[in-house]
C-alpha cells in the first residue's frame, strides 16, 4: 500500500504533466481551425488584393486598345461617335496607368514609363485630330502611322507585359490559398476529437473560402455570369479544340436611357433580369458571359454555326416581352452580331468580327446580322462617303432644284417642294436617295439641314422679291425634327432671309412623327407658332396611328405617289387614293397627291375633290434659274395663287 501511494505521488507530476500537455495538446488543436482561418482570411484578402491589381493592369491595357481603336474608328468617320468618344478616352488611359501605382507600389517604376507614353502619345493625337478637323485625312492617317501607332504599341506591349507579370502573381497567390486550404483540411482532421461542430465548422470555413476565391477569379458579380476573363478563355479552348466557333455579342438598345431616366439601380436589376432572359433562350452546353456594361456574349456549345440564328431569333423574341423594374415597365431591344470562327481566326479576331455584326444590326435595325467580310468594305466606303459628305457642306456644294404643286382644279402654281442635289466635284450631280440615309445616321444631318432652309428660304425671297410669293416645303428627317433646338433653328432662318413663317413649310413622314409621338407633337406646335406649315409626307406608306393623325397639328397630307401613279387603271389604289382624300377633308386638311405623271390621273384626282397636285405632268424638279421661267409663264397666264396660312 506504501508502495503503491509512493508510485502514485511519483506518477502524480507526470499526470501533471500530460494533463497539462494534453491541455496544451487539445488547446492547440481547438485552436488551429480558427487560426488557419485567419490565416485562410489573409491569403483571401491578399488574392483580392491581386486581383484587384490585375483587374487594373486589364483595364490600363483595355483602355488603352480602346483609345487605339477610337482613334483608328475617327479617320474612318472623323464626326461619328469615335470622336465623341475620343475626347476623355485619353484622360481616361492615363488615369487608370497611374491608378497602378496605387495598387502595386512595388511596380510604380514601371507604371511611371507606362504613363510617360501615354502623355507623349497625346501631343501627336492633339495633331492628327487637328488634321482630320482640316479636313488633311491624308496627313491624319501619315501622323496616326508614324507618331502615334508606335507609341500606342509600345504602350500596349508594356502594360500586357506588366498585367502578364501580374497574372503570374494572381495564379501563384491562388495556389497560395489553395495549399493552405489543404492544410486546414489536415488539421480539421486531426482535430476531430475536439468535436464533430468544431469540425463542419472548419469545413464549411475552408468550401466557402475556395468559392469565394473562385467566383472572384471569372464572376461578373451583378449577374453571375462568366465575365469577360472567363468568356474569353472558354473561347480560347474552343479555338484550340480545332472546330470553329460561333459566338453571339450582344447589346441593349435603350439601356442608356434607363440608367439616365430611373438610376444605375433600376439598370442593375435590368441587367440582372436580362442575364436570366439570355440563359433561358440558350442550351444548357451554351456559355452566356456578361462583358461589362449592358454587353453580353455566348458562345455555342457546338460548332454547327447556321444553329445561331435560331438561338437570336429566340433570344430576339424574349425580348418581346417588356421589363418589369421597381414596377416598372421597359421596353428594351436587343442587338446581335453573330460571327463563326474561321481555321486562322483568334479569340480576338472572332469577338472583333461579332462586334462588326452587333454594330450593323444595331445601326440597321436588324434584330441580329452575322459578320461577312463585306461589311468592313462597306464601312469603309461609308466612312470615304461621310469625308466628302463633310467636305461638300463645307464647300457649300449643295444645292435645290423645285418641284412645282398645282392646285388640282384650278391649275394655279400653289407652292414648290425643295429636293436636295449634291453637286460633286467628280460625280456630278448626285441624287439625295445616294447622300441622304448616309448623312440621317450622323449629327451631320443637322448642318444640312440647316443648309437646306437657308438655300430655300434665301430663294423664296428671291421670288418674293420679284413678286411671286411661292411657298416653299423642305423634308425633313426624324434627327431634325424630334431636336428640341429645331422650331429655334427655323426661326433664326427666316429671321436671317427677312421671310415670314407662311412662305415655308416642313415636311415629314409617318414614321418620323411615331418614333416619339409626344416630342414630336410639342415640337410641331411650336413649329406652327412660327407661321410655318406642316405636312405628313408618303401618306399612307408608314406606321400612323390614327389617334395621333387627329390631334397632330399638321395641315397637309401628301398622298404617296405608289398609290396616285396607276389609280385611273388600278381600282384598289383608286379607293386608296378616295379613302385618304375623303380621310384628310373630315380632318379639315389640305390632301396633295404626289406622282402624277398624266392628264387621266390629275383628272381623277380633280373628280375626287383632291386639293393640290405634283408630278412630272405639271413639271419636274427644276434648277432655280429654270423655275422662275417656269413661273414667269405661269404668272402670265394667271395661275400662280396667294399662300396658304397655317391654321
Amino acid at each position: 500500500m506504501a508502495r503503491s501511494r509512493q508510485d502514485l505521488v511519483r506518477r502524480r507530476p507526470l499526470r501533471r504533466s500530460a494533463a497539462v500537455l494534453l491541455a496544451v495538446t487539445l488547446l492547440a488543436l481547438a485552436s488551429a481551425p480558427v487560426l488557419g482561418s485567419w490565416r485562410q482570411a489573409a491569403i483571401l484578402r491578399a488574392v483580392a488584393s491581386e486581383s484587384a491589381r490585375t483587374d487594373a493592369y486589364q483595364q490600363a491595357a483595355y483602355l488603352a486598345v480602346s483609345e487605339a481603336a477610337l482613334l483608328q474608328g475617327t479617320l474612318r468617320e472623323p464626326g461619328g461617335e469615335e470622336r465623341e468618344g475620343l475626347d476623355d478616352a485619353g484622360r481616361r488611359t492615363l488615369a487608370a496607368i497611374l491608378s497602378l501605382s496605387a495598387h502595386d507600389a512595388a511596380q510604380a517604376q514601371r507604371n511611371a514609363g507606362s504613363a510617360a507614353l501615354q502623355v507623349s502619345l497625346q501631343p501627336a493625337v492633339r495633331r492628327y485630330l487637328d488634321l482630320l478637323d482640316g479636313g488633311d485625312a491624308a496627313g491624319a492617317q501619315e501622323v496616326l502611322e508614324i507618331e502615334i501607332e508606335p507609341i500606342s504599341v509600345a504602350l500596349t506591349d508594356s502594360l500586357r507585359t506588366e498585367g502578364e507579370e501580374q497574372a503570374r502573381r494572381y495564379v501563384a497567390s491562388l495556389a497560395r490559398a489553395q495549399k493552405d486550404s489543404r492544410l486546414l483540411q489536415l488539421v480539421t482532421l486531426l482535430a476531430f476529437v475536439v468535436g464533430i461542430a468544431v469540425l463542419v465548422l472548419i469545413g464549411w470555413t475552408s468550401r466557402s473560402h475556395r468559392r469565394i476565391v473562385e467566383r472572384m477569379a471569372a464572376q461578373d458579380a451583378l449577374t453571375g455570369l462568366p465575365n469577360r476573363v472567363a468568356f474569353q478563355a472558354h473561347t480560347d479552348i474552343a479555338v484550340r479544340d480545332g472546330a470553329p466557333p460561333t459566338i453571339m455579342m450582344l447589346d441593349l438598345n435603350g439601356f442608356k436611357e434607363v440608367n439616365d431616366n430611373f438610376g444605375h439601380h433600376a439598370g442593375d436589376l435590368l441587367l440582372i433580369e436580362v442575364a436570366h432572359r439570355l440563359r433561358a433562350g440558350v442550351r444548357a452546353g451554351d456559355i452566356v458571359a456578361r462583358l461589362g456594361g449592358d454587353e453580353f456574349a455566348v458562345l455555342l456549345a457546338d460548332t454547327d454555326g447556321s444553329l445561331a440564328e435560331a438561338a437570336a431569333t429566340r433570344i430576339g423574341e424574349s425580348f418581346d416581352e417588356p421589363f418589369v423594374v421597381d414596377g416598372i415597365a421597359l421596353d428594351i431591344e436587343v442587338s446581335i452580331g453573330i460571327a463563326s470562327g474561321a481555321a486562322e481566326d483568334d479569340t480576338a479576331a472572332l469577338m472583333r468580327h461579332a462586334d462588326i455584326a452587333m454594330y450593323t444590326s444595331k445601326e440597321h435595325r436588324l434584330g441580329y446580322c452575322r459578320f461577312n467580310p463585306g461589311q468592313e468594305h462597306e464601312t469603309a466606303n461609308r466612312l470615304t462617303l461621310l469625308g466628302d459628305l463633310r467636305r461638300a457642306l463645307d464647300n457649300s456644294e449643295m444645292e435645290l432644284h423645285y418641284q412645282p404643286k398645282i392646285a388640282v382644279h384650278t391649275g394655279e402654281v400653289i407652292g414648290a417642294e425643295a429636293l436636295a442635289r449634291w453637286r460633286h466635284p467628280t460625280r456630278g450631280l448626285v441624287p439625295p436617295d445616294d447622300f441622304i440615309p448616309v448623312l440621317e445616321g450622323t449629327s451631320l444631318i443637322h448642318r444640312f439641314t440647316a443648309q437646306v432652309l437657308d438655300l430655300a428660304l434665301a430663294q423664296a425671297r428671291t421670288w418674293m422679291d420679284d413678286g411671286c410669293r411661292i411657298p416653299i416645303a423642305v423634308n425633313v428627317s426624324t434627327r431634325s425634327l424630334l431636336d428640341t433646338a429645331f422650331p429655334d433653328l427655323i426661326e433664326e432662318a427666316l429671321q436671317r432671309a427677312g421671310v415670314a413663317g407662311e412662305l415655308l413649310g416642313i415636311e415629314i413622314t409617318e414614321n418620323t412623327v411615331m418614333a416619339d409621338p409626344a416630342l414630336a407633337i410639342e415640337i410641331l406646335h411650336r413649329i406652327r407658332r412660327l407661321g410655318v406649315t406642316t405636312a405628313i409626307d408618303d401618306f399612307g406608306t408608314g406606321y400612323s396611328s390614327m389617334a395621333y393623325l387627329k390631334i397632330l397639328p399638321v395641315d397637309e397630307i401628301k398622298v404617296d405617289r405608289s398609290f396616285v401613279r396607276d389609280m385611273a387603271t388600278d381600282h384598289s389604289n383608286f379607293v386608296l387614293v378616295e379613302s385618304a382624300v375623303g380621310l384628310g377633308h373630315n380632318l379639315g386638311l389640305v390632301v396633295v397627291a404626289e406622282g402624277v405623271e398624266d392628264d387621266s390621273t390629275a383628272s381623277a384626282l380633280d373628280a375626287l375633290g383632291c386639293d393640290i397636285a405634283q408630278g412630272y405632268h405639271y413639271a419636274r424638279p427644276l434648277p432655280a434659274a429654270d423655275f422662275a421661267g417656269f413661273l414667269s409663264a405661269r404668272r402670265a397666264a394667271g395661275l400662280i395663287a396667294e399662300p396658304r396660312t397655317s391654321s
